[in-house]
């Protein structure tokens, strides 16, 4: 399928529905793949509060910086060259763990990740408490992506 190839110098993003911040470059869309994966590089400024995805496993790739993984019970340590599999159905939460903040690449199969983000970033400052992301809140935004956040 040639008219699917993707060639993205760096610094390159694809577009989407909504402008994101540099923070999140879109570099596969979920239409791009019809509909098999989405392709991210995220630098993580805001740590991720705890939350399931109830269909696409989500793969992350470190590519600076230390992310720290909270799953099972446990917080991993992710450096650069770490790779982490989240498999849908499991709560995960997601931190900065150096400064600057990690830069990963984040997959999300099937596709659909970019367009949460989108949605998450149209939302603007109504998903925060105090600076912090906050669960109640974005639960409004992520419940029709297959998204559930735990409250309190």
């Amino acid at each position: 399928m040639a008219d699917r190839f993707l060639f993205l110098e760096p610094g390159q993003a694809r577009p989407g529905r909504a402008p994101l911040p540099p923070a999140f470059a879109v570099k596969a869309t979920t239409e791009d793949t019809e509909g098999r994966f989405s392709l991210l590089e995220v630098t993580l400024g805001q740590d991720i509060p705890r939350h399931v995805h109830h269909e696409p496993d989500e793969a992350v790739y470190v590519l600076s910086g230390e992310l720290l993984v909270d799953y099972d019970g446990h917080t991993h340590r992710a450096g650069a060259g770490t790779f982490v599999l989240l498999p849908h159905g499991i709560p995960h939460a997601l931190r900065r763990g150096s400064t600057p903040p990690p830069r990963v690449l984040q997959i999300s199969s099937p596709g659909g990740w970019e367009h949460y983000v989108e949605d998450l970033f149209a939302a603007g400052p109504a998903v925060f408490t105090d600076g912090a992301l906050d669960p109640v809140k974005i639960n409004r935004v992520a419940a029709p992506h297959g998204i559930t956040y735990e409250e309190g």
